[in-house]
């Protein structure tokens, strides 16, 4: 059998790293770009690292030479980097993209783009298949940027491409690491947790090695398909507490339960909390690709808390551990506002436990 060739773009992120490592182990000669042109020591000494600006046109061109047989695009966020690909496609065999849960809209004109809204917080099916509707494609967010790749890649009918609908992503390499909400009060020595929503608040989650998978997959049967890409659990906000606890060794903490969303400023709240469920069917990519999970958020944690814990130690200023992590929220609001934190509990009755 031919080798056959893997090109992937933003290859030293986080999703990039797995990918490129499980291109690689399936037997694909695997070119990995990147803004720096570095490398993992996870990977195969096969594996080429590429010097790529993708927003150079010319630059992409050239390092994509005679062509690939899959192109995985792990940094594509919009309409232009869609028309970049189509623009290739007589070189490339086939392609998968990275897009986002984001892209959902509850039929009602909500999605996590209205959240903030009174009453914005989308109602989506549980779980959501890859049949629902998605928000008007567009240049204004996040989200609608995504489904702007999307209906570009989807209905120009060059490319055969498979676009990857990813949860809550997870795991090591993180900039910006959701987890680091819970690893920091432990490493801080703090026992209380204050959960909106009484911590029932669910946001799919989705492991790096998972997301490899369903690129590996996808790579072997190319087609043009959108695919939900999650762990095998949706857990809630208390059961993420609770396993970052245990991943650390640390006693599980209490868990003081509010009703509904913050009453004020941002104690309750944490990266997964929402007042509606976001859980994803995955039964198409079982359907369409054979795939199962490599691995579930409980057991995949420790690697990623441990290491969030390592580089809390190396740098206790969180913003400047991660600093992907402090402009991704209101540069005003302290993820860790403890004192806050301390008041309410105080104003309600509760004592710290330390």
């Amino acid at each position: 059998m031919t080798q056959q060739s893997a090109f992937v773009i933003g290859a030293t992120g986080q999703v990039g790293r797995a990918t490129v490592r499980a291109l690689a182990a399936d037997g694909f000669q695997v070119r990995a770009a990147s803004r720096g042109g570095g490398r993992d020591a996870s990977w195969p000494a096969e594996v080429r690292a590429v010097r790529l600006d993708r927003a150079d046109d010319a630059a992409l061109a050239d390092a994509l030479g005679e062509g690939c047989d899959v192109l995985v695009d792990c940094v594509a966020y919009g309409r232009d980097e869609a028309r970049q690909l189509l623009g290739l496609a007589d070189r490339i065999g086939s392609a998968v993209v990275i897009s986002s849960v984001a892209v959902y809209e509850d039929g009602q004109g909500r999605s996590l783009d209205t959240q903030n809204e009174p009453d914005g917080s989308p109602a989506y099916p549980v779980p959501i298949p890859e049949s629902q509707p998605t928000v008007e494609p567009g240049e204004g967010t996040y989200a609608t940027r995504k489904a702007a790749l999307e209906r570009e890649l989807l209905t120009d009918g060059r490319l055969p491409a498979t676009l990857l609908r990813a949860g809550a992503i997870h795991g090591p390499h993180s900039r910006t690491p959701r987890e680091l909400h819970f690893v920091k009060r432990v490493v801080d020595g703090r026992r209380t947790r204050i959960l909106a929503h009484r911590g029932e608040s669910r946001f799919h989650p989705v492991h790096v090695a998972n997301i490899a998978e369903l690129v590996r997959l996808a790579a072997r049967r190319p087609g043009s398909r959108v695919l939900n890409a999650a762990d095998p659990q949706a857990p809630t906000v208390a059961e993420i507490s609770a396993a970052v606890d245990a991943a650390l060794g640390a006693p599980e903490s209490e868990l003081v339960l509010m009703d509904g969303a913050p009453e004020t400023g941002p104690v309750g709240q944490t990266p997964w909390s929402a007042a509606r469920p976001v859980v994803c069917d995955m039964s198409a990519a079982e359907r369409e690709l054979g795939y199962r999970p490599v691995t579930d958020y409980a057991a995949s944690l420790p690697e990623t808390a441990e290491g969030l814990a390592r580089r809390l130690a190396e740098e206790p200023d969180w913003r400047a551990a991660f600093p992907e992590m402090a402009k991704a929220y209101d540069p005003h609001l302290d993820l860790f506002d403890y004192a806050a934190e301390d008041a309410w509990l105080a104003g309600h009755g509760y004592s710290v436990a330390r």
